[in-house]
């Protein structure tokens, strides 16, 4: 018996070395499987995400300490937004792949349902990037939008921080004044011309935010400013007002119409010379009660018109294009 017990604590004491050592071996390697890099390479919705951070090089940085918050597009958003897979995004201009990553990390940890109930709160992405979150009640649903696309799942943790899932992918804006985004648009020429004619160049070039519904160049074309001569032959007093009721003193993206908008599915919306537009929304046929975009509808309109672009953040707003220009008058 007694060398029994001589035999067996050998025995005990080698296992216990044994585990030490694999304890210590885990220890040294340093590897952490709840890391925000591992929880998005677990996530199968998270594919495409998964590549981007792998092709700009944020996988090394999400095993860091952090704390770090990812805003993490699924993959059915990369799709909407033209990255149909994996292959798309490792096929596609490596800078513009970077940009894009850069803008979903956040240096922090942001608990975005602690935020206050507000529209368009803004934060910084880890690169300086601006994004606009809300955080709004409706009926019985607490509701989070960043860039006006839905917060589809909230504060997953990790180890380094946290990562929500949005349903779209926010593109990070190159423009700094709306201004600069309409020039930009070969669609809106039209439309720039009409608001240098106008004057409103260094309003909309000042801090804002503002929100402008821009017609595009067809849509112009229909109502009689068809070229550029005939908005330099316009008056310009005239031109003015038909101008400042396309544009808002606010930063407005389509969510935060459908998240404001109550049961009627029609709002109005102040435009910067004090008149008003009537907002409605478009009923989603597959899902009842849910909504997908806006029309809108002027004063002096008989039906409304829909957007073109939606959503094109830049620095001091947010740019629509619209497929008819809004009428104060008929």
């Amino acid at each position: 018996m007694n060398n029994f017990k001589y035999i067996l604590m050998p025995v005990l004491a080698l296992t216990v070395s044994l585990f030490s050592c694999k304890k210590e071996e885990k220890k040294s390697s340093g590897k952490d499987s709840n890391k925000i890099s591992a929880v998005v390479a677990d996530n199968f919705n998270l594919s495409v995400f998964n590549t981007g951070l792998n092709r700009s090089g944020l996988k090394i940085k999400m095993q860091e300490q952090g704390p770090f918050t990812v805003i993490a597009p699924s993959d059915d958003a990369f799709l909407k937004a033209g990255f149909a897979n994996s292959v798309a995004i490792l096929s596609a201009e490596p800078s513009r792949i970077s940009a894009i990553m850069n803008y979903h990390v956040l240096n922090g940890t942001y608990e975005l349902n602690k935020l206050p109930f507000l529209f368009n709160q803004e934060i910084r992405s880890a690169n300086g990037g601006k994004l606009f979150v809300t955080r709004w009640v409706k009926e019985q649903d607490t509701v989070l939008t960043i860039n006006g696309s839905k917060v589809l799942s909230q504060n997953i943790g990790a180890s380094n921080g946290l990562i929500q899932v949005v349903d779209q992918m926010l593109e990070p804006y190159t423009h700094e004044l709306v201004t600069e985004a309409i020039a930009s648009d070969r669609n809106l020429s039209l439309f720039y011309q009409a608001i240098q004619r106008a004057g409103l160049i260094e309003t909309l070039n000042s801090k804002g935010p503002f929100t402008v519904f821009a017609p595009e160049n067809a849509a112009m074309t229909v109502y009689g400013l068809s070229s550029l001569e005939a908005i330099n032959t316009a008056n310009p007093a005239t031109l003015a007002a038909l101008m400042r009721y396309h544009i808002i003193t606010d930063r407005r993206f389509v969510h935060d119409y459908i998240l404001s908008t109550g049961t009627t599915a029609k709002s109005d919306q102040t435009m910067i010379d004090g008149n008003s537009i009537q907002i409605q929304l478009i009923p989603n046929p597959n899902v009842p009660g849910a909504f997908t975009g806006i029309r809108l509808k002027g004063t002096g309109n008989t039906a409304f018109t829909t957007l073109g672009k939606q959503d094109v953040l830049t620095g001091n707003g947010v740019l629509h294009t619209i497929k008819g220009m809004l009428k104060i008058t008929q």
